[in-house]
């Protein structure tokens, strides 16, 4: 099994990058293989809402000039999939909310191709707006019907400089209890393909309020 994490941060190796990384320390004790990609000092576009990818059915983005089709490439053969955001303003990082606008855009429109896979966020902040951010990234996990595993308590570590998170104990608590809850949840799920038939996928219901 593999883990796939995407690092929303700007900072490489910040904070964002070291709770993403206690995640998957809990993970390679079981096993899993892990990868941390870079996005947040990449130059990503958002998404124009040409809606090519639902006409193609190709599972790609049409936008050219960056790694999200890549990065989509690895989501799809990923078991597990970790969301990792700095706090900008209460909010997702902005070259993360690109790349995850366009590539979960992408999945719901090409067979739903993130369907029952493992999904984690994870927030590292300074101070406040670590909550609406892990929000946010949850309604990407949600709206995929991915699996979710929890913590004891929210998905959130603080520290303003690179390292700092390490001082905060509790947020190291709910990074370890995530990491063992994740690697769980996938295997459960790897076990249980062959013995548990999922529910069929159905197709979305568009409903317009305004006519």
């Amino acid at each position: 099994m593999k883990m796939i994490a995407f690092n929303g941060s700007p900072n490489k190796e910040g904070n964002t990058f070291q709770a993403i990384s206690m995640v998957a320390a809990e993970l390679i004790i079981e096993g899993i293989e892990t990868e941390i990609v870079q996005v947040g000092n990449q130059a990503i576009r958002g998404c124009t809402a040409c809606n090519q990818c639902i006409k193609n059915r190709n599972e790609r983005c049409v936008l050219p000039g960056d790694d999200v089709n890549d990065w989509i490439e690895k989501m799809k053969h990923a078991d597990g999939i970790i969301l990792g955001s700095p706090v900008h303003f209460s909010a997702i990082g902005g070259a993360m909310k690109s790349f995850l606008d366009r590539a979960f855009y992408v999945a719901g429109f090409n067979n739903s191709m993130l369907r029952h896979k493992v999904g984690a966020a994870v927030v590292a902040v300074r101070r406040s707006g670590g909550l609406p951010t892990f929000d946010q990234l949850n309604n990407f996990l949600c709206y995929a019907e991915m699996l979710i595993p929890t913590s004891n308590y929210w998905n959130v570590i603080h520290g303003t400089r690179p390292g700092e998170v390490t001082q905060d104990a509790e947020g190291v608590q709910i990074m370890r209890v995530l990491g063992k809850n994740m690697a769980y949840l996938m295997k459960l799920v790897e076990n249980g393909k062959d013995t548990v038939e999922a529910p069929e996928r159905e197709s979305k219901a568009f409903t317009n309020f305004i006519r």
